[in-house]
């Protein structure tokens, strides 16, 4: 508890001396007891009574630190808030922030507080150092990428997009076709003769005819297909074009999908296929369009891509059985600012339901091959007419074009999410010597032709779980919150409150500076009001170390039971009022 004592005195004449004999005799005589002249007698008597107020420990502290200027203030006709060293320092005692409290004290600055001084400047230092780097830390946006497996009960199977190396069976060209493809497949007319000149008047060629007429067949070309013990049949695929023509789809359609029950050989899609080199085209000259090669191109991907498969296809070759063992991976990237990835609510490519990197690049490709040839390719999204034969020169100088320009005219962004298939091959060598003769006569060919024509392809999944791999932030918001605020605590012993603390201050500052800006008159009354109460007569009010203030004694007023109670209350400045509860008021009476 902190004390502070108020003095009131008043001096009256000392009356006559009434203790003789003589005068003892007189007061019996009048009729008066010595009790009842006692009590007129101390009523007489100067009196000093001494106050102590009591304040609770909390206010103490704070009231103790500018007592003497808050009433210097009060009563010197100040604007009732204290000078901005006294508020300072006010704000030191009581602020959270550390260290501060011993730097702004009274009196001149001393050894003490210039050694505090330069730790708190220091531990600043080093906390604006330490957040600045967390700062920094966060403005890189660094991410980092989590991997983990979730296994499934059953998992939707991939699609298998597989195409014959050859585009045109050479039984199924016309004369007219030779003639229209004849830049494509470099071929002579079948006729000796040649084309005649009344022969050259052939209608415009149809190139989706041509490739849906002329191309492979999987009616033919499928001997054998079942999945997971299922049989299977080329209803179960459709046709779609890329640039190796006409191909086909296994579990293309994402409504719908085949799903596997299990993992391992066997468990998937099984295919005996017959890639028909007979009908391969005879090399007569190179061109562009040249396949040296024999077997198929197959792609696996996922329902949401169309197939990209002259470039992200695998060659299986006839004579061979190979085996494909494919572990579903899901990644998931993050967009700006931490990574470059498309969102999925961004706007999709014209032609396709969903964007993917193989729509984006199709994509490319067809806009670069119309503004240069004015058409498409067949497998090339859009309306415009598909690009003939003869444009072939331009469709490739297009193509050539976009790919050495790619990295400025077309900047496919990676999808936030992605759905691959890792793969894993093996072969080995179909038909065996025991099985070849078996399969000669089962379909009719001969041993030689079931040699050189004949492949199996067995495409599984080895587990039934997929990979999940996600970009994550590696420093979020909520990191660098907690850094700032540990290293806030640390070095400074502050928190968000403290802040709130300096903020307060400085506004209560600029409130006053503006309140004596613009209310001069107003002070200048108070303080003419204050002046008149020090020097009213009657009224002495005497500012010394210790006092609080004076009161005139005959102005307190004498309640039952010897209670005594102070009407000038307001001599007392107002923060030395008892207002709150656990104040205590003790006084003490003294005559002489």
């Amino acid at each position: 508890m902190v004390e502070e004592t108020v003095k009131t005195a008043r001096r009256v004449e000392r009356p006559p001396d009434t203790s003789g004999p003589t005068a003892q005799n007189l007061l019996r005589e009048a009729g008066l007891t010595e009790a009842t002249m006692a009590s007129q007698m101390a009523s007489q008597m100067p009196i000093e009574f001494i106050c102590k107020i009591k304040f609770p420990e909390e206010d103490g502290r704070n009231r103790g630190a500018g007592t003497d200027r808050e009433l210097s203030s009060e009563l010197d006709g100040g604007s009732g808030h204290p000078g901005v060293e006294s508020s300072l320092r006010q704000f030191a005692i009581s602020s959270s922030l550390h260290g501060i409290d011993h730097i702004f004290v009274s009196g001149h600055l001393g050894m003490r507080q210039t050694v505090w001084a330069l730790a708190f400047l220091t531990s600043l230092a080093l906390f604006l150092y330490q957040a600045a780097k967390s700062a920094a830390a966060y403005l890189e946006h660094p991410h980092v990428a989590a991997l983990r497996e979730e296994p499934r009960q059953d998992m939707v199977f991939p699609a298998v997009t597989l195409c014959n190396v050859n585009r045109f069976r050479f039984s199924a060209l016309t004369d007219t076709d030779i003639y229209h493809l004849a830049n494509l497949t470099g071929l002579p007319p079948k006729n000796r003769a040649g084309h005649q000149p009344g022969d050259l008047e052939y209608p415009a060629p149809n190139m989706q005819d041509i490739f849906n007429r002329t191309g492979h067949q999987l009616e033919h070309m499928l001997k054998n297909c079942n999945f997971s013990g299922d049989k299977c049949s080329a209803k179960d695929f459709s046709v779609v074009y890329t640039r190796y023509g006409k191909c086909y789809t296994f579990n293309g359609n994402r409504s719908s999908p085949w799903r596997a029950k299990q993992g391992g050989m066997g468990n998937g899609l099984e295919m005996m296929l017959d890639i028909e080199q007979d009908e391969y085209l005879p090399i007569w000259r190179e061109t562009n369009e040249t396949s040296l090669e024999a077997g198929i191109r197959v792609q696996i991907h996922s329902q949401d891509e169309p197939p990209y498969i002259h470039q992200l296809g695998f060659g299986v070759s006839p004579g061979f059985q190979t085996f494909v063992s494919c572990q579903e991976q899901r990644i998931t990237y993050l967009p700006q600012p931490w990574g470059h990835c498309r969102s999925t609510a961004e706007q999709v490519i014209p032609g396709y339901d969903m964007y993917s990197i193989s729509a984006c690049r199709l994509h490319c490709e067809s806009a670069q091959v119309l503004a240069e040839c004015n058409c498409r390719m067949v497998h090339m999204p859009g309306e415009a007419d598909i690009c003939t034969p003869s444009k072939i020169k331009c469709v490739d100088k297009a193509l050539a074009m976009l790919q050495k320009n790619s990295a400025d005219s077309c900047h496919c962004e990676v999808p936030c999410n992605i759905t691959r298939y890792t793969k894993e091959l093996s072969m080995v060598k179909i038909p065996s010597r025991g099985s070849v003769r078996y399969l000669s006569r089962r379909y009719h060919k001969t041993e030689e032709y079931i040699r050189e024509n004949f492949l199996v392809l067995d495409i599984f999944f080895e587990a039934l779980n997929y990979e999940t791999i996600e970009q994550k932030k590696a420093y979020d918001m909520a990191s660098l919150l907690g850094d700032i605020g540990g290293q806030m605590a640390l070095f400074i012993g502050a928190s968000i409150l403290t802040i709130l603390e300096i903020l307060d201050y400085i506004y209560e500052v600029v409130k006053y500076r503006l309140q004596r800006l613009y209310q001069p008159q107003k002070n200048i009354n108070r303080t003419q009001r204050s002046q008149k109460l020090c020097t009213e007569p009657g009224l002495h009010t005497q500012l010394t170390d210790g006092t609080i203030a004076t009161v005139r004694l005959e102005e307190s007023k004498t309640r039952g039971g010897g209670e005594l109670t102070l009407d000038h209350t307001s001599a007392v400045p107002n923060h030395h009022q008892l207002p709150q509860q656990g104040s205590l008021l003790v006084c003490s009476a003294t005559s002489f």
